[in-house]
């Protein structure tokens, strides 16, 4: 399997929208009007290391993750990736793409000079959970959202 994963450009919007769309969650939490949308991506691509990566077969769309390089104090300074917003296509999910995202993200992080990589995921996604455990991610804290709206 081919999946060749690059910085998402502004035309890639939709397709990462359709993807963030395609699970239970996500189906009824975000818009169809992409304006808002635009306006985020613009914003992500003015700041320094915060990227949306997509992953493209045969001119498609597959997958997607946004990663985040964050410098922090904590455990000796460890700069760290955050991902978020991880998806692949419903129809190609336990074919081996989500292994071959993980794989980018890692090297990119670890190109960033990232030490640790982590990620959030909504509890009730069991399917991702056993996909994040067998690629190596431990679920070692508990998380906690507050919104703010």
């Amino acid at each position: 399997m081919t999946v060749a994963f690059r910085e998402a450009v502004r035309a890639d919007v939709p397709a990462v929208l359709d993807l963030l769309r395609d699970d239970h969650l996500g189906a009824g939490r975000e818009e169809s009007d992409l304006s808002r949308y635009y306006d985020a991506f613009d914003q992500m691509l003015s700041e320094p290391g915060n990227r949306v990566i997509v992953g493209e077969q045969d001119g498609r769309v597959v997958a997607t993750y946004q990663i985040t390089f964050i410098r922090g104090l904590s455990l000796r300074a460890t700069r760290r990736a955050q991902l978020e917003g991880v998806r692949v296509a419903s129809d190609l999910r336990g074919g081996g793409v989500g292994a071959l995202m993980i794989a980018d993200a890692e090297t990119r992080a670890r190109v960033a000079g990232c030490k640790l990589m982590q990620l959030t995921m909504n509890a009730t996604r069991t399917d991702a959970r056993r996909f994040y455990e067998s690629a190596g991610f431990t679920a070692s804290h508990i998380g906690f959202k507050r919104d703010l709206s």
